[in-house]
């Protein structure tokens, strides 16, 4: 089975690759960078394009059976979104695996989630067999903030004391590569979640339990936090950023019972748990 992963060289997108390697299956990879591409595992082809090039739309589905697409925030996302939907609808794929936002209809109002609705909505409309994955925020989201405990024990994501049921990258692969290679998943949407409910405050209680060290949390000042980010991201980032950690501070992104018992069996084993990510995490960075 030939499978094109969009967002190939990320987060998600680079474990993906490796469990659909683990699978035996026939990898492409689309980037717009060819030094990213240089990084790949072996075996896997990279294709270099743009899903904004109509050039790169009609060309990279040929011969493909199936799509995994993740697309980056952006201010194009769903433009991008709709060109990759189109161009694997005339190119006849065979199976499309979409990774959205959990819960995204209760906050339609912010882009991060807003954005994906109408690639949610073509998808089902496109004829193409599809999953739609709905995951939860990131237990690796903590790779980025890794100097701010380090450096200054604080863990400075404001995600609120409400708490998210915050997932693992790597449930989140596992979910996309049996859903493109095994049968069953068609016309199916996902939530992929964690198995315990996480608060800012018990979040810095474990990273300081596994770093040896007191790692406090920031806090919930969303303006505090926003002069903050604005060194490091673009403005329109930090504003959509900032209106999705108020949501989580006023209403949490937590997961259902059934949310858990469908993923497990989805799995065939439980979902991570952050302590357990933490601590192989620390071990990796003490190292």
């Amino acid at each position: 089975m030939k499978i094109l992963v969009i967002g190939g060289t990320g987060t998600v997108g680079s474990q993906v690759v490796r469990e659909l390697l683990a699978r035996k299956a026939d990898v492409q990879v689309l980037t717009r960078s060819a030094d990213k591409a240089k990084a790949l595992p072996a075996g896997v082809q990279s294709v270099t394009g743009d899903l904004l090039d109509p050039n790169t739309v009609r060309a990279i589905f040929k011969g493909i059976d199936g799509v995994f697409m993740l697309n980056s925030v952006s201010t194009t996302e769903t433009h991008e979104g709709l060109m990759a939907l189109n161009g694997a609808r005339l190119s006849g794929v065979k199976r499309f695996v979409y990774m959205s936002v959990h819960n995204l209809d209760q906050a339609l109002h912010l882009p991060h989630f807003g954005a994906k609705l109408p690639i949610e909505i073509a998808l089902q409309a496109s004829g193409i067999p599809y999953t739609i994955l709905r995951p939860n925020n990131f237990y690796q989201n903590d790779y980025w903030v890794k100097d701010a405990m380090l450096q200054y024990g604080v863990y400075p994501h404001p995600i609120g004391d409400v708490g998210c049921s915050r997932v693992d990258v790597r449930d989140i692969a596992e979910a996309a590569a049996i859903a493109l290679t095994t049968n069953g998943h068609e016309g199916q949407t996902y939530n992929l979640v964690g198995p315990e409910v996480h608060t800012g405050q018990s979040t810095a209680q474990i990273w300081s339990q596994v770093l040896g060290k007191t790692i406090a949390y920031a806090g919930n000042d969303l303006e505090a936090w926003e002069k903050q980010s604005l060194q490091y991201m673009p403005a329109w980032m930090v504003f959509d950023f900032k209106l999705m950690f108020a949501f989580f501070q006023k209403h949490g992104l937590k997961a259902t019972p059934a949310d858990l018992e469908r993923l497990t069996k989805l799995l065939g084993h439980q979902p991570r748990r952050f302590d357990d990510f933490a601590k192989e995490t620390a071990k990796m960075w003490k190292a």
